[in-house]
């Protein structure tokens, strides 16, 4: 402590971002200041509770980075989260994103829906977002059924479908004017817009002709039309109707969590919503500013967003560049109020649901880091292999993050040895592994799980202590009926109670790498031909395995096969062997 105190003497008041660091010297928060000795001062004065007393807990050392502003303190903010990862930012982190559609700038003009918008150096032509992908791929059939305009990616050699059910002009072969391509483009923007008066009033004219001849089922069919148009696409009109796009932000602070509510106004009406709620580290101005600068990198700006008034409206207004206000009163004030409440009914709403997750997760995690005598358990690294009869031998490893899955950091491997020998199918994978963290410097976890018991154990500690890696081997033992029944160290087991919420993490930890694992070996195994998967079985050497290829083709095929036929080809003893390798092949 004294040594924190040392470092917070020479602290500068000036703005800046600070990194703060856990006994490893691995950065575990990122976060910014318009007076850098005012805010790092603060965690280590006074009392916290929640996430942020968590945090101080973890901190031994912290750098600190000064910028001449603000806004250049966002950004290098944004910079370093990215760069380092922190996993109490990650906490704050909304990775969120929605669906636009995209009118495509080309000269006969496509509808597509996207996600991404990273790659999109032109967003004239992006509108949304949109609630989901269902509504959004709901818009664009509607329109591609309502006007003729170029549906394949590339131009074909002659009219393809759509040109013969009349919705596509067929660019491919023939002239199209410019003209009529610029008048469907600008009624379709005026759709996408929000105006879909123009077109409900088409289609009522064409439901009328349609019945008058008497054509009913066209009639039908535009009727349906216009119902999808009234349920879908037809949202909440506000009160403010100046036809700008713009997002509303609202929140709600109760019990250490922030409830954020966004609403999203295209063309004076609500057009989706979104919804978080996270952990508050800072104070809920900081919390909510830092919050909604992060928000528009997987969302297209709008012309204007509207903010309570605790957010820094000068500081977000020039990151993000766009028009950011805080109303005082009227009708933009009692949007502001709208989301406000709803943010509230959210937080209500969930707040159960967040207490079971957490203690699901983050607490069962703290216990389990109790039971094991662990300094900290941020990361645990879980193993299991998968073979049938010896070949097609794999590993799969999952990661857990505080109590929850880290699925882009799965692992699966290839193992070498061709036979039936857990131990050494596990010595290679742990090898492999932790060789490669070792050598590229990767983060280690600070447990490793193996499915299996002190067998499994010895043999993946064996490779750890060969590496001079201080990291516990833990493993999972299972009873009878193949369910998880207790932990094991090398020294001890601990019996853990079924209903416990531990228990539950510990068997969604072995459940998921089971079938990460399995759906791999499936995978592996898929892509062997019918020849290699007939080689474990002994008797059946090159001349058995070409008179089985010839008469059966595929594994079904032989599948079907009883004991009985495949003795008019084979010895009774291999018929058997045969049979029951077949029947065990999709249960591995």
């Amino acid at each position: 402590m004294d040594y924190i105190k040392q470092k917070l003497s020479l602290l500068t008041t000036s703005p800046g971002c600070y990194l703060m660091k856990n006994k490893d010297g691995i950065i575990i928060y990122v976060g910014k200041a318009k007076n850098l000795k005012n805010r790092v001062s603060s965690y280590f004065r006074g009392k916290h509770t929640g996430k942020t007393a968590k945090l101080v807990s973890e901190i031994v050392d912290f750098e600190y980075i000064t910028v001449n502003s603000e806004v250049e303190s966002f950004i290098l903010e944004n910079n370093l989260i990215k760069k380092y990862n922190p996993k109490y930012n990650i906490l704050l982190k909304d990775d969120k994103t929605y669906p636009y559609i995209e009118l495509t700038n080309e000269e006969v003009p496509r509808l597509k829906v996207i996600r991404s918008l990273t790659r999109k150096k032109n967003q004239k032509y992006l509108y949304g977002p949109y609630p989901n992908v269902t509504a959004a791929r709901g818009v664009v059939n509607l329109l591609n059924r309502m006007y003729p305009i170029r549906k394949c990616n590339t131009y074909n050699s002659k009219p393809c479908l759509y040109y013969h059910i009349h919705q596509c002009l067929g660019y491919c072969t023939e002239k199209v004017s410019k003209e009529d391509i610029n008048a469907m483009k600008e009624e379709i923007i005026r759709f996408l817009k929000g105006d879909h008066s123009f077109i409900t009033k088409r289609i009522e004219e064409e439901m009328q002709k349609f019945s008058e001849e008497m054509k009913y089922e066209k009639a039908l069919e535009m009727k349906q039309l216009l119902n999808y148009i009234e349920v879908t696409l037809t949202h909440q009109q506000v009160e403010v109707k100046d036809q700008v796009d713009r997002d509303i932000f609202g929140y709600f602070v109760n019990k250490g969590y922030l409830s954020i509510q966004v609403f999203f106004i295209r063309g004076s009406k609500i057009v989706g919503r979104h919804s978080k709620i996270i952990p508050m580290i800072e104070s809920d101005g900081e919390e909510l500013t830092r919050y909604i600068a992060d928000f528009y990198q997987n969302i297209v700006k709008p012309k204007e967003i509207l903010v309570p008034e605790i957010v820094d409206a000068g500081v977000l207004s020039d990151y993000l560049e766009l028009d950011v206000r805080k109303p005082q009163k009227g009708e933009k004030l009692k949007l502001i109020d709208m989301a406000n409440e709803n943010a509230k009914i959210a937080l209500e709403e969930q707040f159960e649901l967040i207490e079971r997750d957490e203690a699901r997760t983050l607490n069962a995690n703290e216990e389990l880091r109790n039971i094991l005598g662990l300094e900290k358990l941020d990361r645990i690294e879980i193993f299991d292999n998968a073979h049938l009869f010896g070949t097609y031998n794999v590993s799969g490893m999952v990661v857990f993050k505080n109590g929850k899955p880290a699925k882009n950091e799965y692992r699966k491997f290839k193992i070498s040895i061709d036979k039936n020998d857990d131990y050494n199918t596990m010595r290679e994978v742990i090898y492999r592994r932790y060789f490669r963290v070792l050598k590229e410097q990767l983060e280690k976890p600070d447990l490793i799980i193996v499915d299996g018991g002190l067998g499994q154990i010895h043999a993946a500690k064996e490779i750890i202590d060969s590496l001079y890696l201080p990291i516990m081997v833990v493993g999972l033992k299972k009873d009878d009926r193949h369910t998880t029944n207790a932990l094991l160290t090398e020294e001890k087991e601990y019996n853990i109670d079924k209903k416990s919420n531990l228990f539950y993490l510990l068997e969604r930890m072995q459940d998921e790498v089971h079938e990460f694992t399995i759906n791999y070996h499936k995978q592996i195994r898929s892509k062997g031909s019918l020849e290699s998967i007939l080689d474990p079985v002994s008797g059946i050497g090159d001349k058995r395995k070409k008179q089985l290829l010839k008469k059966y083709k595929t594994v079904t095929a032989l599948k079907k096969l009883t004991i009985e036929d495949l003795k008019e080809l084979l010895p009774e003893k291999v018929a058997i062997e045969l049979y029951e390798y077949l029947q065990a092949y999709d249960k591995a």
